[in-house]
């Protein structure tokens, strides 16, 4: 990379700490909640994966709801969990899991790198582990290319950092 070039990563990454909060102020109401007594309702959750535990369905979705209103209030976004089937749980309860999307994995990168190249911009982008680097000599193009990441959806929530 020349040392004119201008540059800036797209990255996915969650804060681990929000997560961490918004999990346990979660809990805490499904506790405290009238709703939720002698249902068995629970939410485990760590750095990779969060599972919510209920006796039913309907409960089991109120927690969810409940989860990610806290997720939102914390500025996790919502993409960064991706929820798996309902499960049957330990004595007859069910369960959802939802892992936690850390970085761009090969085919999302491959995306991106693709939909940058549609754009017909002389722009460089090289995959790096797991983020997405875009190089210019135009800053001007570079905005653009901003601009348009922004505005199209890939299913992941992206932040776009080293802007140089």
């Amino acid at each position: 990379m020349a040392a004119s070039d201008s540059s800036f990563d797209v990255v996915s990454k969650v804060d681990l700490p929000e997560l961490d909060n918004a999990i346990n102020q979660a809990r805490k109401e499904i506790d405290n909640r009238f709703d939720f007594k002698g249902t068995g309702s629970r939410i485990e959750g760590g750095k990779d994966s969060v599972v919510v535990y209920s006796s039913d369905e309907f409960h089991l979705k109120s927690i969810i709801e409940v989860l990610e209103s806290r997720l939102v209030r914390r500025g996790v976004p919502l993409k960064a969990l991706a929820w798996d089937t309902l499960a049957d749980g330990p004595k007859g309860s069910v369960k959802r899991e939802a892992k936690v999307l850390q970085g761009i994995d090969q085919d999302k990168a491959r995306e991106i790198t693709k939909f940058v190249k549609k754009l017909n911009k002389k722009v460089n982008v090289t995959v790096q582990k797991d983020q997405v680097r875009i190089s210019s000599k135009s800053k001007d193009l570079l905005q653009e290319t901003l601009k348009a990441l922004k505005e199209n959806d890939f299913g992941l929530p992206l932040q776009f950092t080293n802007y140089r």
